[in-house]
């Protein structure tokens, strides 16, 4: 089933179908927005009111749709971003221009995606989190409250961020990312970690205390091994010496040698 608010507005944007965009949601131009996407859904507590408003239509699922059209304050999609099938956006989110999020990709509300960031497929950025411009943040990845990230951060696939030292507390600490980090496979970064400009975090590494920028750390509990500018030097000498089968990026996109 479609449904699309009749508050919402749709600049010469692309909707697959079905596709459920509710309340004063914003699509901008040429933003292309996947099967079974839903943009602008309600917080919890705005659901539960919507549905008892709307107890005596139970039985039809027009009636439920738009208690929660009603109940929705929209989400703003830029222009030119690409949604992919599953998705689901939830109010008061915005995505900045040219954004593009994976399939089954699930942001919640107050969060905000800069300009040109590519979120990866099953990735959870789970509300009040803040992503710069330009960031590449793979499949698999979990990016809870409080979570802030600079532009041009690289997240592979499955890091896992936290916000909680002692689960389940009363008390969440939110994780820092600055600009231009790389954070390699299925890293954890523990609850009010800083990890600096720059800095380089290896995969499966546990960060547990601050990393300062441009500065690799590797291990459990992550410890510094090197500096960036020693990282950058080994990157270019891997990206020299390609082996028969590999993958490689030429100007004309990727070729297997």
């Amino acid at each position: 089933m479609s449904y699309v608010s009749k508050r919402a507005v749709v600049e010469k944007a692309y909707l697959e179908l079905p596709t459920i965009v509710l309340g004063p949601t914003l699509i901008g131009e040429g933003t292309i927005v996947g099967t079974n996407c839903l943009i602008g859904y309600p917080v919890r507590a705005r659901v539960l009111e919507a549905l008892q408003l709307a107890s005596s239509g139970f039985e039809t699922a027009a009636s439920i749709m738009e208690a929660l059209d009603e109940a929705s304050r929209g989400a703003r999609i830029g222009r030119g971003c690409v949604l992919r099938s599953g998705s689901i956006v939830y109010e008061n989110v915005v995505l900045e221009d040219h954004v593009q999020l994976g399939h089954m990709v699930f942001i919640r509300e107050e969060t905000r995606v800069g300009e040109g960031t590519v979120v990866g497929t099953s990735t959870v950025v789970d509300g009040h989190v803040e992503i710069g411009k330009k960031c590449k943040i793979e499949s698999c990845c979990y990016l809870p409250p409080l979570t802030k990230v600079g532009d041009n951060v690289f997240l592979g696939p499955g890091v896992s961020v936290t916000n909680d030292k002692y689960p389940p507390s009363d008390r969440l600490t939110g994780v820092t990312i600055g600009s231009d980090a790389v954070v390699g496979s299925r890293a954890v970064l523990v609850a009010g970690v800083t990890i600096g400009e720059g800095a380089v975090v290896g995969a499966g590494a546990v960060v547990t205390k601050d990393v300062e920028p441009y500065t690799v750390v590797v291990g459990v509990p992550a410890k510094p091994v090197g500096k960036r500018e020693e990282y950058e030097a080994k990157k270019k000498a891997y990206e020299r010496m390609p082996k028969k089968g590999d993958w490689i990026k030429t100007p004309e996109g990727w070729k297997v040698v």
